[in-house]
């Protein structure tokens, strides 16, 4: 399992793209992993042939852990998966805890590594839960985070399958299908409650007319996206609160102004990041946009390409939606959503003519930002956007 990132402790495995027997170049695709970071696709270190799959399809192990074996092809391959060497000494079975804990064993059995993670592990000897007295709910009848919670709030293994709100699951019906929630998929769950139960979200709606970029785009060789993106981070240096955050009763103020550009994949979205882009050109930030796109949907991203972003931009529009109320992405607290540009009537002078428009829709912090500010840093977007020069960069 690498390391992706200094921050990263841990990767699910999501898909193995061999089987035992296959052979393997070196740099090929091996399989594809899910961390709180990133989803990526690992390469092979070496040539050969795969002859031993130490983790399974949704495992979650440790970095440098060993999940595979290459080998000449000369030795057998072992079909059967046996447990990973490396998690077996990654950390100590949790210790016994006080005799009063009901949760909790006299002597605890050793739970195998391979059913939890290194964070399930550490919630467990931080509440005193035995970790072998726990029914997993996860894959393969993996522990987790929450089954953990469950313990220590008392629930069993009924109030568990009802859910963490105490309400009854919806009743399944001839041809109806379940899946658990992806790795990426939960996180995103998690990440979008999180910003509304911390943010007080108000929404403020601008049209915007796109004629003049519409003229100089082709030129440009720029999309409109890398347009709205730099008149961003140009508004994000005049406007410096909209490239904060909060830390308690505190605005932290940004120095740097690294843009986050939403990406739709087939599993989610990912939100990689244009790093200072108030000082770079048009081209540059269109270069960016277009190659963070491309492995985000490859999954060849790194960490730190979707880390530090200040501000993001996401492009409803791109699908033909209208407008957009996008949730801020924690810990910013500001976030603009581009409707489709599109022709739509517009009024000159006494004639109706047909011109670009589009809605741009900002999502802002009122705990930070009141209404006049929003408004002016989007006043000032539009007005970059309608008056757009063309020998600028």
């Amino acid at each position: 399992m690498p390391q992706m990132g200094e921050s990263v402790a841990e990767g699910t495995i999501v898909r193995w793209m061999k089987k035992v027997g296959d052979k393997v170049d070196r740099d090929e695709p091996l399989f594809e992993i899910s961390t709180d970071k990133v989803d990526a696709e690992i390469p092979s270190p070496a040539a050969g042939v795969l002859s031993q799959i130490l983790a399974t399809e949704g495992d979650t192990v440790p970095v440098n852990t060993v999940v595979a074996v290459i080998g000449t092809g000369a030795e057998a391959p072992a079909p059967a998966v046996a447990p990973p060497a490396a998690a077996k000494k990654a950390r100590p079975t949790p210790p016994p805890a006080p005799k009063a804990a009901s949760a909790v064993a006299a002597k605890p059995a050793e739970v195998s590594h391979e059913r939890t993670s290194p964070l399930v592990r550490q919630l467990a000897k931080e509440h005193n839960v035995d970790l072998s007295h726990v029914q997993g709910s996860g894959i393969g009848g993996r522990i987790t985070r929450d089954d953990v919670l469950a313990v220590v709030n008392g629930q069993d293994g009924r109030d568990r399958r009802e859910g963490q709100d105490g309400r009854d699951r919806q009743e399944l019906r001839d041809g109806d299908r379940v899946e658990k929630m992806s790795v990426m998929r939960k996180k995103i769950a998690d990440h979008m409650i999180a910003s509304r139960r911390t943010s007080a979200h108000v929404h403020t709606v601008f049209e915007i007319d796109f004629s003049k970029i519409a003229k100089v785009r082709e030129t440009k060789k720029s999309s409109y996206l890398s347009f709205i993106v730099k008149a961003c981070a140009d508004a994000l240096k005049a406007f410096p609160l909209l490239n904060a955050s909060v830390d308690g009763d505190s605005v932290v103020y940004h120095k740097d102004i690294n843009i986050g550009v939403a990406v739709a994949l087939e599993t989610g979205l990912i939100v990689p990041v244009v790093k200072h882009a108030d000082t770079l050109s048009l081209a540059a930030v269109a270069e960016d946009i277009a190659d963070l796109a491309a492995r985000a949907r490859s999954k060849h991203l790194k960490p730190e390409e979707v880390a530090d972003g200040t501000f993001t931009v996401t492009n409803p529009g791109g699908f033909g939606a209208l407008l957009g109320t996008p949730i801020i992405n924690q810990p910013q607290v500001a976030i603009l959503g581009v409707g489709s540009i599109e022709k739509r009537p517009a009024v000159d002078g006494d004639r109706v003519v047909a011109r670009p428009t589009a809605v741009l829709t900002l999502g802002f912090d009122h705990r930070i930002i009141d209404g006049a500010v929003a408004d002016q840093f989007m006043a000032h977007i539009k007005r970059a956007l309608e008056t757009w020069d063309e020998d600028g960069a």
